[in-house]
């Protein structure tokens, strides 16, 4: 009765497809989710030239540049968090280029972006 109810439970499950991948993983990158829900904020066209400017890049698959795209809008997320709670704690909250700057030194994981914004 208990593999019953685990088989009914109305979990979604993977399927494996049969060269062993799940059916969700396609040749293609989705671009936006049932409903019309758009996966990536940043236009996957504008990503796909900037990666082609790279003289070391000789091709990039669909789903390369819409990880790249997710992977930007994931970075200029933390980044801007960072910033904000710099601008909090001057007791604004409007993001000026001194905040970017603080979160730039504050955080370990933009090492390498210190001494880039040099006026």
């Amino acid at each position: 009765m208990a593999a019953a109810a685990a088989a009914g439970s109305g979990t979604p499950r993977e399927e494996e497809a049969p060269g062993g991948e799940a059916a969700a993983s396609q040749a293609q990158a989705p671009t936006s989710a049932p409903g019309g829900v758009r996966l990536s904020r940043l236009p996957l066209a504008r990503v796909k030239a900037l990666v082609k400017a790279d003289p070391d890049v000789t091709l990039a698959g669909q789903e390369a540049i819409f990880i790249l795209a997710r992977a930007a809008e994931l970075f200029v997320e933390t980044i801007a968090k960072d910033a904000y709670c710099c601008a909090q704690q001057g007791k604004r909250k409007t993001l000026q280029r001194r905040d970017l700057d603080n979160a730039i030194e504050a955080v370990d994981e933009f090492a390498f972006l210190e001494g880039l914004f040099q006026r």
